[in-house]
């Protein structure tokens, strides 16, 4: 246990690193804690610090840094948040995509880093579907979700069919299995296909393959924004295997799927700090992440990816609010 003036020195320390990104050495430590005490005696607490692996003295300097264990006592027991300064930020309801885009965008705006959304699992029921005869034998299917998403797949027939036969076959999928997933449609359809036209049946048939692919290709998908952040980011320009390894993650999005979605199975924010986590194992990375809901249900995890030298404080609060921004403009769409 750390009594209260090593905590008081290594809060000082982390402040003062996080701010200025230069080792902290015993006298600037002296003046940004506020204690009177004599160099000596701030070293020896150092000392001791870095023997219980919160803080490292880099080689090139006399001054110590934080650990990602300084950091994760420091976001534990020492962290104050105080909220409002983001209150003023808005996220219109609109097309899920669309919200989710822009969320992406914030979160990487507000934070200079880079803005992470897992965007919500889609519905595989339908509310509408359309076709439109693009040329012979080729037709565009719309399928709309209850959630108001669009999906648009081009398929090819085996015969040419007029508009007609299009109107005809979507006003029966629209009349019959509107509120029902894919999976139930596609069954219906193997028991009903007798009592259909057998045209009309095979384009239904062919319809939901389509919607079934289109909806399957779409789960789970990342948004990120705002990677190019990294490369002003003084910690990972000085090594360019920091920056890389930073990218490789960005391009392995199933890394930070599974990731995130450890986050969405705890309420609040959540921080993952330089290798705490064994599906990011990078040293050099911390991710402050938080789910998102639609109607009070979790549906998705969004957060903010940067250097583990981040104002911790800023980004709880970047995080928190977009996190309800995005619950509210996703639950008022509709």
């Amino acid at each position: 246990m750390l009594d209260d003036r090593a905590k008081l020195l290594l809060k000082a320390l982390v402040e003062r690193y996080i701010a200025d990104g230069q080792p902290v050495g015993s006298r600037t430590l002296s003046r940004a804690s506020g204690l009177e005490l004599s160099p000596a005696t701030i070293r020896n607490v150092m000392s001791d610090l870095e023997e219980l692996g919160l803080i490292a003295s880099p080689h090139t300097s006399a001054g110590r840094i934080p650990t990602a264990r300084g950091y994760r006592l420091f976001v534990d027991t020492m962290l104050t948040v105080h909220q409002g300064q983001f209150a003023a930020h808005r996220l219109a309801p609109d097309q899920p995509q669309k919200v989710i885009s822009n969320a992406a965008n914030l979160l990487s705006s507000l934070s200079q880093f880079v803005g992470v959304v897992i965007a919500p699992r889609r519905s595989s029921v339908f509310r509408h579907i359309e076709f439109l005869r693009l040329s012979e034998r080729r037709l565009l299917v719309i399928i709309v979700s209850p959630e108001g998403d669009v999906q648009n797949r081009v398929i090819f027939t085996e015969v040419d069919y007029t508009q007609a036969q299009l109107v005809e076959a979507a006003n029966y999928l629209n009349s019959h299995y509107v509120g029902l997933a894919i999976e139930q449609v596609r069954e219906r359809l193997k028991n009903e296909v007798e009592s259909l036209r057998s045209e009309i049946a095979s384009l239904m048939q062919a319809a939901v393959v389509a919607s079934s692919e289109a909806i399957s290709e779409t789960q789970d998908e990342v948004v990120i924004s705002g990677e190019r952040n990294l490369l002003a980011v003084t910690d990972f320009s000085n090594d360019m295997g920091h920056l890389r390894r930073a990218f490789d993650l960005f391009e392995q999005k199933a890394q930070l799927m599974r990731l995130l979605d450890v986050a969405g199975q705890a309420e609040g924010v959540r921080i993952f700090i330089g290798g705490e986590s064994q599906v990011v194992p990078f040293e050099d990375l911390s991710i402050v992440s938080a789910p998102y809901e639609v109607d009070g249900q979790v549906v998705g995890t969004l957060g903010v990816i940067g250097p583990t030298r981040m104002a911790y404080d800023r980004m709880i609060q970047i995080v928190d609010i977009t996190s309800k921004l995005v619950s509210n403009a996703l639950s008022h769409h509709k």
